[in-house]
């Protein structure tokens, strides 16, 4: 007997440009899939198993009873895996053939530590990649992936521009504006099938895959700081409910240096790319201070000062910690670069653009 087996890998991201603008409706930010993955092996067993070794969890239980998944551990870190998993078997209605489950990631450092990698986006697209690979019989479509991810993702925590899922979902650079949010959260409290909403043409949303202008680096430092986002994010929320003019200047600011990003990838011109990253560096270290948020932690400003000798740099995503990233013209740049910042303490990381999203690989065995 035949037994099924697939490998999924799905990339990690980083965001480029447009942090916190990007969760609002028409912003635009631009987001790149890197080659550090979350991978899932998902195979044909007897009964539901997950195994989760670097989490310490293995040997893990479910039951799917009344459109709930019930593991047989209680464990805060399996709710995004839980949501995939209960968005899939709505989205499938009656497809509850056992499977086994084995994840591992490269989304962290060897202690465990986060890079800011969107890990949970990861974990929520290889799981729902993988459960449509083995129950539907066929490999799912990127628009498929994504709907069904940013459904769980919603479902979870119910905010977030779901950038990150796009990154790991289409892979390579992008250029990403979110969906409706609140138009989805709607969707989802009617009874409208799960089928029908992504069926449909979701209010928003678009991407657009860019190309960096060519002899552009792309360079990636860790601070060895973690980063707490959502304390961050709620200061950013309420900042902007008490100051709506200073926050539309925000916004209006932030994309126009996103645009100069992606008019500069455009026509090949490596000095807009520069310019639409600092703009963006001075757009953040504007409303961090307005905010009273530390999204440029000391680490980060060195970081970036260091790059400005080199070309540019700025934090990536909320801040406060984990990955920036710099852009400079020339291999020579960036090896004196990655040296500097090594030097200042500062872990600069071998990652480069992931061309793909999330993959398939098919391994059959003898069950």
């Amino acid at each position: 007997m035949q037994a099924r087996s697939y490998q999924i890998k799905t990339p990690g991201k980083l965001l480029i440009a447009g942090e916190y603008a990007v969760t609002e409706p028409d912003q635009p930010g631009i987001v790149v899939a890197v080659n550090r993955y979350m991978t899932v092996q998902i195979k044909d067993a007897s009964c539901n198993q997950i195994d989760l070794p670097q989490l310490g969890m293995e040997n893990v239980t479910w039951e799917y009873e009344n459109e709930q998944v019930n593991f047989s551990v209680n464990n805060n870190k399996l709710r995004f895996i839980q949501q995939a998993m209960q968005v899939v078997y709505r989205y499938l209605s009656n497809s509850v053939t056992p499977f086994h489950l084995i994840v591992s990631s490269e989304l962290d450092d060897d202690s465990g530590k986060k890079y800011g990698l969107g890990s949970s986006a990861a974990i929520v697209v290889a799981v729902i990649t993988a459960m449509l690979t083995l129950l539907k019989k066929q490999k799912p479509t990127d628009d498929e992936i994504f709907k069904l991810a940013s459904i769980a993702h919603f479902k979870t925590q119910g905010n977030g521009s779901c950038a990150d899922i796009a990154a790991s979902t289409y892979g390579g650079w992008l250029y990403y504006v979110a969906f409706d949010g609140v138009w989805l959260l709607e969707q989802l409290d009617q009874p409208l099938s799960i089928k029908k909403i992504v069926s449909v043409k979701w209010p928003s949303l678009y991407i657009e895959r860019l190309q960096l202008p060519k002899g552009l680096q792309f360079c990636v430092g860790w601070t060895g700081e973690s980063a707490a986002t959502a304390p961050m994010v709620n200061k950013i929320r309420s900042y902007q409910r008490n100051n709506p003019k200073n926050y539309h200047a925000f916004l209006r600011d932030s994309l126009a240096a996103v645009q100069l990003i992606v008019q500069g990838c455009k026509e090949n011109k490596i000095s807009l790319v520069l310019d639409g990253i600092e703009y963006n560096r001075s757009v953040l270290r504007s409303i961090s201070q307005l905010a009273n948020v530390k999204i440029e932690t000391p680490q980060l400003e060195r970081l970036a000062e260091i790059a400005a000798a080199y070309g540019r740099g700025k934090s990536s995503g909320a801040g406060g910690g984990d990955c920036g990233i710099a852009f400079v013209e020339g291999e020579n740049k960036s090896a004196q670069l990655r040296d500097a910042w090594q030097v200042a303490g500062i872990k600069a990381l071998d990652l480069q653009p992931s061309t793909s999203g999330t993959s398939v690989i098919l391994n059959e065995f003898k069950g």
